[in-house]
């Protein structure tokens, strides 16, 4: 949960009218807000801080518009886009607005302003900057300056602002993420406040009072020593952050080397590797024993080497296993960051057999053991859609049967995840992710990253694999171009399964997204309402001709050569 509290001052000064504008959204927070950190880590908070262009008229309107356009901009944009696409996104139609009234009313002249803004979310700070405003943290008595003045400064040069929102028609303004802390004080000031006070003013100010009150201490202090501009200043505490969310399990895992070559019998941090497991070709994983923990049996997941993609990856897996939680989902375990010395990521080990293997030996898949997966993975897929999680690599080695009837999806590797920066989501990817067999046709012509439908496309090809070892459109091989024409039907593969699972799996491998399921609900319902009509019904008996063709015209032949004989003697 993320806990905040926040206070501002601002005052006109022995200026004529007070040019700067202040904000803090949520509102709450100037008294102490509180923001539940759900499954997509969505708790945000956001202050801000505008000077209007001394000597421009339009000043002060240039500084309220920018931060209520921003304002209003940013937090209604997707939080898929992530913070900086977020930003850019709010920012830009607001700098091209006011350079452009700036142009256009005479009353409004050349108007511009400073813009410096902090966005909290997650246990991530970004700096928002442009201009002379300025951002500062307190933290363990330390003071520290976040931002830097666009200026130009010296003799015969006085005080030459570069960068203002509204001063060129195009602008880019920086966004910087810094790691944040529980305990962290943040103060945004414009130049009124740090003109004339030195840092170690500025941090024994901050070193106590409630936020409000520091602000306001800050403001009678620069007065006192002479300033002669506005006087603004906003403090928020960081009372308490929440979880950690992807883009900071990925710091955490960042600065961490791979691991050396390991084998079954080595040990590392305190886990004895006990033997390697099946895995691609760039990862390594290993069942181990935790000897800090009673011996508790776990998987330990690492990678060959440091790769911008693969630590992505496993930050997304860390995330999403730890996050969305659910009896059908793999889990991640939470380590201290001082135990781990090298780059992977823990898991439970959940005893049992992939379903992949499960289809390797006999029998085959009954019906009701078929539904009744089908039912339980239609439950974890819709954990994870709940969440804003595409899987985009639903397959039989990525389902652990567990003991009890119980169910595992693991593997999140390639998920679609609605926190990452759109450039990570575009569609036209080099390589779609996932297994080309499960991959949707949209996914394969490069017309979708992944989304709900394809899942669902994927999870109606794992149910027909899982009773008919084989795939509705054949095996299709990376790199292929596939024509996906009409499928073989469930039940010429398997004559002994009822019509209506039939027409069920069917609908869910349809070529076309609209014409499969909804989402993992809908599927869902229809494998329950199915097999609640298959134990209220006999079983149907299924004709000797589907059940063994040969057998069927060796009786007919028989019966033929009877009836001929039988008229023969009749002569």
């Amino acid at each position: 949960m993320m806990r905040l509290q926040a206070g501002f001052c601002s005052e006109v000064g022995k200026r004529d009218r007070n040019e700067d504008y202040v904000a803090v959204s949520p509102a709450a927070a100037l008294q102490e807000v509180s923001q539940s950190d759900g499954p997509n880590d969505t708790a945000l908070a956001v202050a801000v801080v505008a000077d209007g262009v001394g000597g421009h008229r339009g000043g002060r309107v240039a500084a309220e518009l920018a931060v209520r356009l921003f304002l209003d901009g940013f937090l209604a944009q997707s939080q898929a886009l992530g913070v900086r696409h977020a930003v850019g996104r709010a920012i830009d139609p607001v700098n091209r607005w006011i350079h452009a009234i700036g142009r256009v009313d005479a009353e409004l002249e050349a108007m511009a302003c400073t813009f410096t803004a902090l966005v909290l979310r997650g246990r991530q700070a970004f700096v928002v900057h442009v201009g002379d405003s300025r951002l500062y943290r307190l933290r363990a008595g330390t003071l520290q300056r976040l931002t830097s003045d666009d200026v130009l400064s010296g003799a015969g040069r006085g005080h030459i602002l570069t960068r203002a929102i509204g001063l060129q028609p195009d602008l880019a303004v920086g966004c910087e993420a810094v790691p944040a802390q529980d305990g962290d004080r943040y103060m945004l000031c414009s130049d009124g406040i740090h003109g004339v006070l030195r840092d170690g003013d500025i941090a024994r100010l901050l070193a106590s009072d409630a936020p409000d009150r520091a602000a306001s201490r800050l403001v009678r202090a620069a007065e006192t020593a002479g300033s002669t501009d506005n006087l603004t200043a906003c403090v928020l505490d960081v009372l308490s952050l929440p979880a950690a969310g992807q883009d900071d399990l990925a710091a955490g895992l960042a600065g961490l080397p791979c691991a050396p070559e390991l084998s079954a019998g080595d040990s590392i941090d305190g886990y004895r590797l006990e033997r390697a497991l099946p895995a691609g070709r760039d990862t390594r994983v290993f069942v181990a024993r935790d000897t800090q923990a009673e011996g508790s049996t776990l998987v330990l997941k690492m990678p060959r080497q440091v790769d911008p993609l693969l630590l992505s990856a496993l930050a997304r897996e860390a995330w999403i296993g730890s996050s969305v939680r659910s009896p059908w989902l793999g889990e991640v375990i939470d380590l201290p960051p001082e135990r781990r010395s090298v780059l992977y990521v823990a898991m439970p080990f959940y005893a049992g057999e992939t379903l992949e293997r499960r289809l390797s030996r006999p029998p085959r898949v009954s019906a009701p053991e078929g539904i009744a997966i089908g039912a339980r993975l239609c439950k974890a897929v819709a954990a994870l859609h709940r969440a804003g999680v595409i899987h985009r690599d639903i397959k039989p080695e990525n389902i652990v049967l567990t003991g009890g009837g119980g169910l595992r999806l693991i593997d999140f590797g390639v998920a679609r995840l609605p926190r990452l920066e759109a450039e990570e989501e575009a569609p036209a990817a080099a390589v779609a992710p996932g297994t080309a067999s499960f991959r949707a046709p949209e996914m394969l012509a490069g017309r979708d990253a992944g989304s709900i439908a394809t899942d669902i496309y994927a999870l109606g090809v794992t149910l027909y694999r899982t009773f008919t070892g084989d795939y509705p459109y054949g095996e299709i091989e990376p790199f292929s171009n596939p024509r996906f024409a009409t499928p073989r039907p469930l039940l010429k593969l398997r004559p002994d399964l009822p019509p209506w699972l039939d027409r069920v799996v069917m609908r869910a491998v349809a070529v076309a997204p609209a014409d499969r399921p909804g989402d993992a609900i809908e599927l869902l319902f229809a494998l329950e309402h199915g097999e609640a009509d298959l134990q209220a019904r006999p079983p149907e008996r299924v004709p000797l001709l589907a059940r063994d063709p040969l057998r069927t015209w060796q009786i007919v032949s028989a019966l033929l050569a009877l009836a001929l004989l039988a008229s023969l003697a009749l002569r």
